[in-house]
């Protein structure tokens, strides 16, 4: 079962992900992408990914601006599981846009 990070722990896995930020309990990322068609194809890559880990970050897209949230919600805060998935987030970020 998974726990949530403790400050230490967070801010060490932060310093990793530098384009990543805490707020409100949850590992959070805005991007732009190039157009609407490309951040729907991260969208689509991501939810499969989220599919296959069963652990789904929150997404807002607003055109092609899109914001992601990674949070453990039933333990109300940011767990290891997170952090994979923002790693995994980045890595189509890097090869999508």
């Amino acid at each position: 079962m998974a726990e949530l990070l403790t400050d230490d722990q967070l801010n060490a896995e932060l310093a990793k992900l530098p384009e990543w930020s805490a707020q409100d309990a949850a590992l959070v990322r805005t991007v732009e992408l190039a157009s609407f068609t490309r951040a729907i194809q991260v969208v689509n890559r991501v939810a499969e990914i989220a599919e296959n880990d069963d652990h789904h970050p929150d997404i807002d897209i607003r055109w092609r601006t899109l914001t992601f949230r990674c949070s453990t919600h039933y333990l109300g805060g940011i767990t290891a599981l997170d952090v994979s998935l923002a790693e995994e987030i980045d890595g189509v970020l890097d090869a999508l846009s």
